[in-house]
């Protein structure tokens, strides 16, 4: 019998609403294999009512909001009364949770580690800093990470009281140039241009096949799909997006696929996508800041990049990977197969089909284990493999349009030629996309 919906008839002031007892100082990183990790410990997640929530239950806004863990530890964690709202334990799944409400939960967090790879100053004054920021690496304390993420990490590196503002967005498997503030003035000033289209960006990309010569300026519009998974696709009823690409070079087949040294290997990745076709590196423009715009873009170009476990996975979307797809009549079943991958699938990328490279990536990559955690019971995950901290995108630069400031990377590893190969090892102001976007509308 399902549980009766119970609502709430009183409430305990906010100073009551439960917080974790000690802020750990330092952070209890360590280092291994590459990664860097941090050992489990209690945490306190409070978060208060999305619009979204209003008038549903609990157990289902947290089995549909939030894919730390299954649905069974959440229901469970109610009934155990592990879960407070507004200070008081609930143990009713079926609780309904209202405007203002404020749900807290105490657990045991395990964070997945990221790579050790340090964060590079590229700039850095009174006012501002410039970053490099490594691929896999998410900026903010969110979801399954807190101390593994970028402000943590440079806080813990500066002093326990560094305030930081970050001015610009990446994913977490994107690298690249970031700008952070050391106040809210400078922080206003940086995240107004460019929100206000006065900066330029450029990132490069690593994308499977022979990408077109010449400028490509791909205008579809993108919507969110499914926010939990964080997926997007083209769709007419979507966002404006706008994105120039062009080619920087392109590396066809050399029929060589080497044998596997080790997961650190970049020719893992090179010997998979040469045998399947080649690869090109490509220059991308973003004229909008819609999320995930670049993957998308290049997904919907048949072109997508070579090791997104997303937008490249062959078994979410098939084999054409939705080249020119702007329909919604697989979504549901797209929704379904992204939403194993990890737990009982690995998230693999089309780069990766070389059956060699394949079960190499299987193996490597993380996955639920099996085994579970001796003080919380949860499933507990293998570590990632080193194909799965990053995508072959890095923001490259950063530049005001009227010349005051630019900022800029060299080119990563992976948009170098490979080895015995010959290619541009850096991009040129000759080739400027952006010219492509002023003929088109001169």
């Amino acid at each position: 019998m399902a549980p009766k919906k119970q609502q709430r008839t009183k409430r305990l002031p906010e100073e009551a609403v439960i917080t974790t007892p000690a802020n750990r100082w330092p952070p209890p990183y360590h280092f291994d294999g590459g990664l860097r990790r941090v050992e489990p410990y209690h945490f306190t997640y409070v978060t208060h009512c999305k619009q979204r929530w209003r008038g549903r239950e609990l157990l289902d806004i947290f089995a549909s909001e939030f894919r730390d863990r299954p649905y069974e530890y959440y229901k469970k964690a109610i009934e155990n009364g592990d879960i407070s709202v507004n200070g008081i334990p609930v143990t009713n799944t079926a609780t309904v949770i209202d405007n203002g409400d404020t749900i807290s939960h105490t657990m045991h967090r395990h964070e997945p580690p990221v790579t050790a790879q340090e964060i590079g100053i590229v700039y850095e004054d009174e006012e501002l800093i410039v970053i490099n920021k490594p691929p896999g690496m998410p900026v903010h304390a969110a979801g399954r990470y807190n101390f593994n993420s970028v402000l943590e990490i440079m806080r813990a590196q500066r002093w326990q009281g560094w305030l930081s503002f970050p001015c610009n967005r990446l994913d977490r498997l994107t690298g690249g140039i970031m700008f952070i503030a050391k106040n809210g003035k400078s922080a206003e000033m940086i995240s107004n241009q460019i929100r206000g289209r006065a900066v330029k960006k450029e990132y490069v990309a690593r994308v499977i096949g022979e990408f077109p010569e010449g400028d490509v300026i791909c205008e579809e519009p993108m919507l969110a799909i499914s926010p939990k998974l964080g997926l997007n696709r083209v769709r007419a009823n979507g966002k404006d997006a706008k994105t120039v690409f062009k080619r920087l070079a392109y590396y066809p087949p050399r029929g060589d696929s080497s044998v596997i040294s080790s997961e650190e290997n970049l020719g893992v990745e090179n010997a998979a996508a040469e045998k399947a076709g080649g690869y090109s590196i490509v220059r991308c423009l973003p004229l909008t800041g819609r999320t995930h715009q670049l993957r998308v873009h290049l997904q919907f170009l048949g072109h997508p990049i070579a090791n997104d476990p997303i937008y490249a996975n062959q078994r979410v979307f098939g084999p054409l990977l939705g080249f020119q797809d702007d329909t919604d009549t697989a979504d549901e079943d797209i929704i379904s197969r992204l939403s194993r991958m990890g737990k009982d699938q690995v998230a693999e990328a089309v780069a990766y089909h070389d059956e060699m490279v394949d079960d190499y990536n299987k193996r490597k990559a993380e996955k639920m284990t099996g085994e579970i955690c001796d003080v919380c019971a949860t499933p507990l995950y293998s570590d990632p493999g080193m194909h799965e901290l990053g995508i072959y995108l890095h923001a490259r630069k950063y530049a005001h349009e009227d010349g005051s400031w630019s900022y800029e990377t060299n080119l990563p590893d992976w948009a170098l030629p490979p080895s015995g190969t010959d290619g541009p090892t850096e991009t040129t102001q000759d080739t400027d996309p952006l010219l492509a976007v002023k003929e088109k509308e001169a």
